[in-house]
């Protein structure tokens, strides 16, 4: 084995009895793994006369992939860039390494190590990790196996999850503003409301949606008297809420979203429905068609009327009607004539046109559908140019940095819907251009928003020149040290931003990087 055929240069260097554990559980309801995978461990390293000198562990933390694994991220780091006093890496077995979907992204964190030195020993396995063909067999199918676990897991605990649905029991995630969680025990018996945040601790206890407080559910039908009645639209009910002080579920203002949110959430006339979106295996979140949701009619006692419920969806889906290119201009150039000028308050306003934000998204900006029906606006709207530049020049970006990362052997997937990067099925980028802003004489500000929604492991924040007609620099800003929604950055900044500053995207493109292995004979 590898320990024993390095026990001759002990003298030389004595890293060769130095280890490194790892360790990893992946929910905290496994609240002894680690400790038991770390006594293994210590028992392998004292019959080895190994000497245990770090310890790095991943506590709740799923294995399909390395994204919040941050302890086998550090692990990683510490190897390459030399920053070890040990030899060895002892594992308890195959699957804490990792279930990766990839067998061979679990490989090539291994070979990482072995390649500064390091041999990565897996101590409850039966075979020896030698390198020997045996071991490289024995080991793929443990790897194959690993993913293969959590396929199949995965499959499972959705059919599971679904057969509750159907019978009517909640699956995860907040009540809602205006609900609350009931936890039942087996016999169907009321147990108490679950706070935000609690989970139930026994796997035969359920969950249902109950009424919230009196005041709550009267908000909630007030929003739903506005829309249906009065034909107020999002954001004027949540202009209304917020004059009076009221806050959502989450204790902020009220937005247009969060009111959305309830007008078209069956949940508030009882019903139950899942699998709306999926997020299988750490894999992109994906919207799925009504066809393959999980519903149950009735599944709760509901607190709005259903003829009211089934009204506002209605109105949502008329106001969501497409329209064609000309009916839009000659809706917009109506208002024009009557009202005498435009803005985008006077468009939302308006009953018998879509809103400003439909206009944008079909002609790019507001101005050019002004411009459609004959409107100049007094307003200097340079910033539309900028705009439009920042549009044409995201996607020579990209290709740029795809080019670029493909000819040094890197492998780059784009997802056509959000433009988000997976290099190397290892992790994945976000590309966002952030505009200057010029808020005093001679002091500018940068901007720079996270797609949080996407959880990229990498922002790359391109920020431009103070005209906004060029590329200044580069911010590779990681998501384990910014978890915030958004930064603001100037023209000096603090040392712990301007460690992530690049004059190029050279330093990304290294990341990508692959070298050529030689093919045993």
């Amino acid at each position: 084995m590898q320990i024993d055929d390095q026990r001759d240069d002990l003298g030389t260097n004595p890293k060769l009895t130095k280890a490194a554990k790892y360790v990893r559980m992946s929910t905290e309801h496994q609240q002894y793994s680690t400790k038991n995978q770390a006594d293994k461990i210590e028992e392998y390293a004292e019959r080895h006369g190994l000497e245990v000198v770090r310890t790095y562990a991943d506590e709740g933390k799923s294995g399909l992939s390395i994204g919040g694994r941050a302890s086998l991220q550090k692990l990683i780091a510490d190897v390459e860039s030399g920053n070890t006093d040990f030899t060895f890496i002892l594992v308890y077995d195959v699957s804490r390494w990792g279930r990766f979907q990839d067998a061979d992204e679990s490989a090539y964190y291994e070979y990482i190590c072995k390649r500064r030195g390091i041999s990565v020993v897996y101590v409850a396995e039966q075979f020896e990790n030698d390198g020997s063909p045996v071991s490289t067999i024995v080991k793929g199918v443990k790897r194959a196996m690993a993913g293969e676990y959590s396929r199949e897991l995965s499959a499972k605990v959705f059919a599971g999850q679904c057969r509750l649905i159907e019978l009517g029991y909640r699956q995860g995630g907040p009540a809602g503003f205006g609900l609350r969680r009931m936890l039942i025990d087996q016999s169907g018996g009321n147990k108490g409301e679950l706070a935000r945040g609690e989970v139930k601790s026994l796997q035969t206890d359920r969950v249902l949606l109950v009424p919230g407080p009196a005041d709550e559910v009267e908000v909630v039908n007030e929003i739903f008297h506005l829309f249906t009645d009065q034909g107020i639209n999002e954001t004027d009910i949540a202009r209304r809420l917020n004059a009076r002080g009221l806050k959502n579920d989450y204790a902020r203002e009220w937005r247009p979203a969060s009111v959305r949110q309830i007008l078209s959430n069956e949940k508030y006339v009882g019903n139950n429905v899942y699998n709306r979106t999926s997020f299988k295996l750490k894999k992109l979140k994906v919207v799925n068609a009504p066809e393959m949701w999980i519903k149950k009619d009735g599944a709760f006692e509901a607190i709005v009327p259903p003829d009211v419920f089934y009204t506002a969806q209605g109105m949502i889906r008329a106001k969501s009607y497409r329209h064609t290119d000309e009916e839009l201009i000659n809706r917009l150039r109506n208002l024009y004539q009557k009202r005498g000028f435009l803005s985008g308050l006077v468009i939302d306003e308006s009953e018998d046109t879509p809103s400003a934000a439909t206009y944008k998204f079909r002609f790019g900006t507001l101005f050019r559908a002004y411009q459609a029906v004959g409107f100049t606006p007094d307003r200097d709207y340079h910033y539309l140019e900028i705009n439009q530049f920042l549009r044409r020049m995201h996607p020579d970006v990209m290709q740029q940095t795809e080019e670029e990362i493909a000819a040094l052997g890197g492998t780059v997937e784009r997802d056509p819907a959000t433009d988000l990067l997976l290099l190397n099925r290892e992790f994945s980028v976000s590309l966002v251009l952030a505009r200057s802003y010029t808020y005093a004489p001679n002091r500018v500000r940068w901007r720079i928003r996270f797609d949080t929604s996407l959880a990229p492991e990498i922002t790359v924040a391109v920020r431009l020149n103070k005209e906004n007609n060029g590329v200044l620099d580069y911010y590779l800003l990681p998501r384990l040290d910014f978890g915030q929604s958004r930064i603001s950055l100037g023209e000096r900044n603090h040392v712990e931003f301007e460690t992530y500053r690049f004059e190029t995207l050279d330093f990304l493109y290294r990341i990508a990087e692959r070298s050529k292995v030689r093919r045993a004979a």
